[in-house]
């Protein structure tokens, strides 16, 4: 893999999430945690899940909890339990950072952009970063 790599996830984190099996009780606990009382929890269409997102600076605190325990949240719960699921950079132009991370031999769970919560999303395969799963956001224009 060439040294160069790094130049392709050029953002900042965007968030981190977190992967719980009681949404309410992780809230309040956050909430508390970042002093974020005005969390909205959401039920996206696209995912079989829950989730609430505290804003802490820049960078965000993604919690989820599975609706279906097949789901992808689901299933890392029922494998490892509750906790950091992944770690979020903002990116732009996500297409090409996908191309360009395939040309440096990155192993790609999405080999092309899906919807996700606040913008775009891809997954690099955590057997490609030494066990960490890696989440590129290109955020929409709200979440900018």
């Amino acid at each position: 893999m060439p040294n160069n790599i790094h130049n392709c996830i050029v953002g900042s984190i965007n968030h981190i999430g977190i992967a719980v099996t009681n949404l309410e009780d992780a809230l309040l606990l956050y909430q508390k945690l970042f002093d974020s009382p005005d969390t909205e929890i959401i039920e996206p269409d696209f995912m079989p899940i829950r989730a609430a997102i505290i804003e802490q600076g820049d960078t965000h605190i993604e919690l989820l909890e599975p609706l279906d325990q097949e789901s992808e949240i689901g299933k890392f719960i029922a494998k490892r339990g509750e906790g950091l699921h992944h770690i979020a950079f903002s990116v732009s132009n996500l297409d090409s950072k996908i191309k360009q991370l395939e040309s440096f031999g990155v192993n790609m769970i999405d080999t092309k952009p899906r919807q996700g919560i606040t913008g775009q999303i891809a997954f690099l395969h955590p057997a490609s970063t030494r066990g960490t799963l890696i989440e590129l956001v290109e955020p929409t224009d709200a979440d900018k």
